[in-house]
């Protein structure tokens, strides 16, 4: 068996294993804080579902064997006294496996099939092959033994409640293998495609050709990047069901989805090494754009969700992804773009802006995606210069792409209308010290100790340079020694675990920093990218940070704070290689 290890390693407890395109994950994680002591098969079809549980056994006494197990991106193990047992990845919805001195138990996660949940067990006369077949993903998984022998089989056409499984071992001094299939309902029988140590090394390959396209800057300064373009990698997805285009889910473990703010920075990510696939991560949501011309909250493999919108940064997406495109976009998909983001837009100036109002506004904080954030506290239903910001960024994009389209009519009305929103956004809500929000019903306006009241200062070089320098100043005090408090610390609403309400996020950190280096103030923009780049070094990609610690929080295999990590420590390196 191979043993050389390829690329960074990681824990399964924080990173599933996975590959390119593939629906399912090898990981102990079963759900939102639900661990198991055994490895899973956790499919994410029809959502999050563990659906086959993994067992090393000890091949003499057929008890339950302990083992340390490794992963990196091409080869997981099991590594025990008497042996060890290895899985790869052959294709996207293939895993092989191979084992000595140790054996392998591979039984359904669930203990109980009923007539609508579980999972059903039999022999594939026309195969040979054992499958389960899973109420909770609608898939079968076909187990193909290519070595070795089944020492025992239980539960085949079972129903009711009892263990359903299979177990793989072999002689003494030999190996035994297996293929292990999730499939819709039939195919030919299992063929193995080459030796286990070449799918080793195929996958191997994979990985590396990815990482080299995706992050080909980075260097000992940069530790962390192969890692993250993992992360990345090996949460994209094919297409299927309403997952219309390969798609880098938020993550593999129970925020399986794609929702429509935090595919932008999977996009900008990607750009320059994997274009296409930036490119589809920037459309993906508007392939689901509805006639009012609103985005969807979130979208995933079986479910498409439009209670809530999310922030209109796309227009602030499209802006850098361009520039950073290895490719540029041809005239029909701009003009495509163009129209879909002309749609988002005007959902914000018709469907959110109250009659008589300059400014749109928010139904819930969940709009925001900064969900529970302080500013949310007095009253739900509020004018925010946040979204007054984003919105003018993207109307004075769709200008630009007006112009570039030959319409110049458009253009000029887009331009006025960004206008009109920063005069509005500087005449409602700022006081000449602090942007406020203001209650729609109630016409009030207050002010938090929240990061978000902050968030104009994406506008960048947009800013009067009075404003922009109080919003620098009150962003400084957000700065802990891991990064940008989403609620200042010192704050009575401060919680170390609680969401947007004092946690480090990556979006927030990737926006601030480069609203405030295009308004030229670098050494705060430097300060914060440094700490965060500093904070994934060593904790990781999770979906937040403890403020004041550091530890990851939350699902700890989180795309978007990969994406956040490759853009910053990218922007570093290129100005290292400048300077020098």
């Amino acid at each position: 068996m191979t043993a050389a290890r390829s690329g960074p390693a990681f824990s399964l407890h924080d990173i599933p294993f996975s590959t390119y395109g593939s629906w399912f994950g090898i990981s102990p994680v079963l759900a939102e804080k639900t661990r198991a002591e055994d490895l899973h098969l956790v499919s994410h079809q029809n959502g999050m579902h563990p659906v086959l549980r993994f067992t090393p056994l000890d091949a003499t006494t057929g008890d339950r064997a302990a083992t340390h197990v490794e992963a990196t991106p091409g080869l997981l193990t099991w590594t025990g006294a008497a042996g060890r047992v290895g899985l790869a990845y052959a294709s996207p919805d293939t895993v092989r496996l191979r084992g000595e001195g140790l054996g392998l138990r591979i039984t359904a996660a669930a203990d109980t099939l009923t007539p609508f949940t579980g999972t059903y067990f039999y022999r594939d006369p026309v195969a040979g092959a054992y499958v389960f077949t899973s109420y909770e993903t609608g898939r079968r998984y076909r187990i193909t033994v290519l070595s070795g022998t089944v020492t025992e089989e239980s539960g085949t056409q079972a129903l009711g409640a009892g263990e359903r499984g299979v177990t793989l071992t072999a002689e003494a001094d030999e190996a035994w293998e297996a293929a292990v299939e999730e499939l819709d309902t039939a195919r030919a029988p299992h063929t193995p495609t080459g030796t286990f140590d070449q799918i080793v090394a195929g996958a191997r390959a994979a990985f590396a050709a990815f990482a080299d396209a995706v992050a080909p800057w980075r260097s000992p300064d940069t530790p962390a990047a192969e890692l993250a373009v993992y992360v990345l990698w090996s949460a994209t997805v094919r297409p299927a069901a309403l997952v219309t285009r390969p798609a880098v889910l938020m993550s593999k473990h129970w925020m399986d989805k794609v929702w429509s703010w935090d595919h932008c920075f999977n996009a900008l990510a990607l750009a320059p090494g994997a274009p296409a696939l930036a490119r589809d991560q920037f459309s993906l949501p508007f392939d689901h754009q509805d006639e009012s011309g609103a985005l969807p909250d979130s979208v995933t493999h079986s479910e498409v969700l439009y209670n809530f919108v999310k922030p209109p940064i796309h227009g602030w997406t499209l802006s850098r992804l361009r520039s950073r495109l290895s490719e540029p976009l041809g005239r029909t998909e701009l003009a495509e773009i163009y129209g879909r983001l002309a749609r988002w837009t005007d959902f914000w100036l018709t469907a959110r802006r109250a009659p008589g109002a300059a400014l749109p506004h928010y139904h819930h904080g969940n709009d925001s995606g900064w969900d529970n954030a302080t500013t949310f506290d007095p009253e739900r239903v509020v004018v925010t210069a946040d979204l007054a910001a984003f919105l003018v960024l993207q109307l004075r994009e769709l200008a630009r792409l007006a112009t570039e389209l030959g319409l110049p009519d458009d253009a000029r009305r887009w331009t006025r209308t960004a206008e009109a929103t920063q005069a509005a956004m500087v005449d409602e809500l700022w006081t000449g010290k602090r942007f406020v929000a203001r209650g729609v019903a109630s016409g009030r306006t207050w002010g938090s100790s929240g990061l978000l009241d902050l968030m104009p200062m994406a506008l960048g070089e947009h800013l009067p340079e009075n404003i922009g320098k109080a919003l620098a100043a009150r962003i400084e005090t957000h700065l802990t020694a891991y990064g940008l408090a989403t609620e200042r610390p010192d704050s009575p609403h401060y919680l170390s675990d609680g969401y947007w309400r004092g946690p480090i996020w990556a979006p927030a950190t990737v926006l601030v920093e480069d609203g405030l280096r295009r308004a030229g103030h670098h050494r705060l923009a430097d300060a914060i990218s440094a700490r965060f780049r500093a904070l994934c070094e060593t904790h990781g990609f999770a979906e937040n940070f403890d403020a004041l610690t550091g530890t990851g929080l939350r699902d700890r295999a989180y795309t978007w704070t990969a994406a956040g990590y490759l853009l910053l420590a990218e922007a570093h390196a290129l100005r290292r290689t400048t300077t020098a």
